[in-house]
């Protein structure tokens, strides 16, 4: 039995010298380079493919089946002379006895200079799309079945058991990944491209460290990128996780205008295909200043993808940040977004997003509530927004250059006129009319993305201020749709009055048009005016409904185009430094032929109120109806204002209501001559002059003597017949008389 056992070692061990014989003849004395032709017609025959082998293939056999491969080339039988990868070098090794195990234990795989050249022509077609597809028909082996005849089924096939992995580490030096588009004219690279991992097994951790440098043409834009971490596959349950992933990198481009942009993503990653899920947790992200927290899962994989999860944004720097990535923005305020700060949850799929619960930090202002863009490719934004408090001031784009000027000589022909009168005296010639353009003739929308919008907003604010005016509890609710623009409606509480406004702009036309409907209502003028930097002419609080539209896209165009209708009415008002009563004397003092002997006194005149009607039309506002309730006087005017150049030309009466005690000044005493006697009075010039720019209508004067005269010839003969009749006939017939003398 010993002799037994020592024979069948010594068989085994004559065995295995025998293999290992084999196995060095084989390697040593068959040598595959000299059938290169035969493997290139088999990778036609069996893949479609043209191989060309231009450097050694070098080989194992025992205990591990190796192969190397150089200088290979590879290109589809359509394009043979036009390769679409190439290496320098693939060397891999496999054991031979697991694979009858269906077990895959390889040493170290290494990849040395591959070049891939990915190409899709102007009709859609990709050149890799020809693998494994013959030629044409005639390449098909003379037993295919024909076209018609019923094929034969393969015959059922047995779930087979996956093949296990076991893989030292797999090395790629110096790899380039080229893409073309031509139907876009983009292309895509990644150059330098280095892959190391571990050993990779499933159900382990497969430490993976890949970099590269990747380009695109269309912006151009490069990039230099690292990813690392720790891989873990298990194919059996369709489970795939990337551990502790960290990718890194930095941008630079056309579209960053030579800034250069840092980042750095990492967190947890799992892709769960049985459950068709997948999730990106302990989510950290980080581009130059930005620094952004999260989880993200996506859902429904099988069908259509949809994405929940929350996102946190630390306070950051919005206007540095912007400049770093080389999109500055418009010079605003000192201060304006220099502390941005996000909390939101959110949720979308592959055509939608919403930022729902918000909370958005901006400055000094705080923000809640939704926005969703429901359509990528419609750019369809829906946005509801509530805000404790926003100052709109701080981030408008300062005042152009031309607009600067257009004011500054607006201001200028003001003043001009304004020093060329006495405040309130009407002894100075009247202002002239204005006549600079009081309006920018610059572009004023850009209407190609206006024709683009698809907007539904609604804003609530409890402040709000807008061109330095503060608004409280004000709603703005809008929506634009192909390229009609509309506000639903804007309104708010202002100086303890309010307002509201609707409006709509049609941006479809190369002109555009506009409408506008506004309700005003107890809001006093005088803050609104000196909001704007402007001396108030008159005081009050303003009601005003108004139905206006223009065409055109510049101020000038819109205010050259104004049309419709408005009714204001000013209560409990007072008209700066315009004494109508020193006016009063001006033409008294002037039909009794006498001077005034007292200083001119620049006092305001009060009013109970003042209404009127406005036809506006070319930018033309006719006011036929002015009327003013002044304590002793009544006024009634009619003229135009003249919006295109902020001008005024009124002619106005004032009648004395009643008997009014002696003036300080007796050249102009008041009694019963002058009650009922309109007296005239011309305002011309700028309408920021107000009452100031009127003064009393010395040509129009005749008439008012005429009628002062024809009022005195009636008392008298009043008192003529008084004395005459006395108490002899009835006073009926005594009114009969009187009347009859005064007709």
């Amino acid at each position: 039995m010993k002799a037994f056992g020592k024979l069948l070692g010594l068989l085994v061990l004559g065995l295995l010298l025998i293999i290992v014989a084999l196995g060095f003849a084989l390697t040593h004395l068959f040598d595959p380079n000299d059938y290169k032709d035969e493997i290139r017609q088999l990778a036609r025959d069996k893949a479609n493919i043209e191989l060309t082998l231009d450097g050694d293939i070098g080989w194992s056999l025992f205990p591990w089946l190796g192969l190397e491969l150089h200088d290979a080339r590879v290109a589809t039988l359509a394009a043979p002379d036009q390769p679409f990868a190439d290496l320098q070098m693939l060397g891999l090794s496999v054991r031979v006895l697991p694979l009858l195990r269906r077990e895959v234990q390889m040493s170290d795989i290494r990849v040395e200079g591959l070049n891939l050249i990915l190409n899709r022509d102007k009709n859609g077609h990709g050149n890799w799309e020809d693998i494994g597809k013959p030629l044409s028909a005639s390449t098909q082996p003379a037993n295919a079945p024909t076209e018609g005849a019923p094929a034969t089924p393969p015959p059922a096939e047995k779930p087979s058991r996956p093949v296990k992995l076991d893989i030292d580490s797999l090395t790629v030096n110096n790899a380039r990944v080229q893409y073309t588009d031509e139907a876009k004219n983009q292309s895509f690279s990644a150059e330098s491209i280095q892959l190391s991992t571990g050993p990779v097994r499933e159900g382990s951790d497969i430490s993976v460290k890949l970099t590269a440098f990747l380009s695109a043409s269309q912006p151009a834009l490069k990039a230099r990128t690292e990813l690392a971490g720790n891989l873990r596959l298990d194919r059996a349950l369709q489970r795939y996780q990337f551990e502790d992933m960290r990718l890194s990198g930095e941008v630079a481009g056309e579209p960053l205008q030579g800034k250069t942009v840092t980042f750095v993503a990492q967190g947890q990653l799992l892709a769960d295909l049985a459950a068709n899920i997948a999730e990106w947790n302990s989510l950290k992200v980080t581009a130059n200043q930005l620094r952004a927290l999260g989880e993200l899962r996506v859902r429904d994989l099988d069908k259509t993808p949809r994405l929940s999860g929350g996102l946190s944004v630390a306070p950051f720097d919005l206007r540095a940040f912007m400049d770093g990535i080389g999109q500055p923005l418009p010079p605003m305020a000192n201060g304006s977004l220099s502390k941005v700060e996000l909390l939101t949850r959110l949720n979308g799929t592959p055509t939608s997003l919403a930022l729902d619960e918000l909370n958005l930090k901006v400055d000094d202002s705080n923000f809640s509530g939704r926005i969703a863009v429901d359509d990528f490719q419609r750019q369809a934004l829906r946005v509801q927004l509530k805000a404790d408090s926003f100052d709109a001031d701080r981030y408008l784009p300062a005042e152009s250059e031309a607009d600067k000027g257009a004011k500054a000589a607006r201001k200028s022909e003001v003043q001009n006129s304004e020093a060329s009168s006495v405040a309130g005296a009407g002894t100075t010639p009247l202002p002239e009319q204005p006549t600079k353009v009081a309006w920018s003739t610059e572009k004023l929308l850009p209407l190609e993305r206006l024709r683009k919008l698809d907007v539904e907003a609604e804003l609530g604010f409890g402040k709000l201020i807008v061109d330095k005016l503060p608004i409280d509890n004000a709603v703005l609710k809008t929506q634009a749709a192909g390229g009609v623009i509309r506000v639903d409606s804007l309104r708010g509480n202002l100086y303890n009055g309010n307002f509201e406004v609707k409006g709509n702009l049609d941006a479809r036309p190369d002109i555009p048009t506009a409408s506008v409907q506004t309700r005003v209502a107890k809001v006093p003028v005088e803050r609104v005016l000196e909001s704007q930097g402007q001396t108030p002419p008159v005081r009050g609080l303003l009601t005003l409904n108004s139905d206006l539209a223009g065409k055109g896209n510049s101020e000038k165009a819109l205010i050259d185009s104004l049309g419709g209708t408005a009714s204001f009415t000013l209560d409990d008002g007072v008209l700066v430094n315009a004494n109508l009563e020193q006016q009063l004397c001006q033409g008294i003092a002037f039909l009794n032929r006498k001077a005034l002997s007292g200083e001119p006194r620049g006092k305001d005149t009060p009013f109970r109120q003042l209404s009127g009607s406005l036809n506006v039309r070319n930018g033309v506002a006719s006011n036929p109806d002015l009327k003013a309730r002044i304590p002793g006087l009544t006024l009634n005017g009619h003229g135009d204002v003249d919006l295109r150049v902020l001008g005024m030309d009124y002619r106005v009466g004032i009648i004395i209501e009643g008997d009014k005690s002696e003036m300080p000044d007796p050249a102009c005493q008041v009694n019963e001559r002058y009650v009922g006697v309109e007296w005239p009075v011309h305002c011309r010039g700028p309408l920021e002059l107000g009452a100031k720019a009127c003064r009393v209508d010395k040509e129009g004067l005749g008439q008012v003597a005429a009628q002062v005269a024809g009022n005195e010839v009636r008392n008298k003969l009043d008192d003529k017949i008084e004395e005459k009749l006395g108490d002899k006939v009835s006073p009926e017939l005594k009114d009969a008389l009187k009347g009859l003398f005064k007709r």
